[in-house]
């Protein structure tokens, strides 16, 4: 039987740990310190490492986790990531033998050039490009580039848990809001997310279903956000991409 844990590292960050009792895996283990805590109470070994991208607060711990326990580390190939045993591509497959899991591994460019998606078993590994009603900023990308990606992720089926790499999900709902208040599957998440976090529990995973149905950038190709982009640019019949790209902007404004 297998546990799937987001253990919470600095002050929103999850790094998603899966396991069987005897072995784990981890997703972007910025903090080492959380992720070595757990192993150690759970006497579990670290197979190994899933990284989404090149930022520090999903790779910081890549270092001191391959020095302590030798596990293999998967990753985009980017030298700002460190201790990579094995580079990963859009199209790849990683296994991880100790716990018999597969990924195929999605190429999802736009927070940063480097992005990939890991998805498996019912799991997406998503770093920083969804979050709970949200997405990550554009620090690298363009509006098409990160459009086609969550285009990639849309194909995948609804019941698909989405493991997201922050806390984020009562904020972007409150920016969702803005631009789709009317929105009954919005207002319902919104209840039930904010008695989560009340009890102090993660609002994640999530799952595909529940994003198509309130996370505005994942609704780009849907007639009212449609609407919602043209009234912004000022013109009909924007492109999904442009229509993905006024959400952002909007939300970006919105964040001051």
């Amino acid at each position: 039987m297998l546990t799937l844990v987001p253990l919470p590292a600095f002050d929103d960050n999850y790094i998603w740990v899966w396991h069987d009792g005897i072995h784990a895996m981890a997703v972007d283990p910025g903090d080492p310190a959380p992720l070595l805590d757990f192993l150690d109470a759970g006497g579990l070994t670290l197979s190994a490492l899933l990284i989404t991208h090149h930022h520090r607060d999903h790779t910081g711990g890549n270092p001191l986790l391959r020095q302590r326990t030798g596990c293999a580390i998967h990753a985009p190939d980017n030298p700002r990531i460190p201790a990579v045993t094995h580079v990963v591509r859009g199209g790849d497959i990683v296994h991880i033998p100790a716990l018999g899991l597969r990924f195929d591994v999605i190429a999802t460019p736009g927070h940063t050039l480097d992005h990939v998606s890991y998805v498996g078993h019912g799991c997406l590994f998503c770093g920083d490009t969804v979050f709970g009603c949200g997405c990550g900023k554009l620090f690298e990308g363009t509006p098409a580039m990160m459009a086609a990606s969550l285009d990639a992720i849309l194909a995948l089926p609804d019941e698909t848990r989405v493991c997201c790499a922050h806390e984020y999900t009562l904020a972007n709902i409150a920016f969702a809001k803005t631009i789709d208040g009317a929105n009954p599957a919005l207002l319902e998440r919104e209840r039930a997310d904010r008695a989560l976090r009340a009890q102090h529990r993660p609002t994640l995973p999530s799952t595909l279903a529940l994003e198509r149905a309130t996370n505005p950038f994942l609704r780009f190709h849907d007639a009212d956000m449609t609407a919602f982009a043209a009234r912004r640019l000022g013109r009909p019949h924007p492109t999904p991409a442009e229509v993905f790209g006024a959400i952002r902007a909007a939300k970006d404004a919105w964040d001051g």
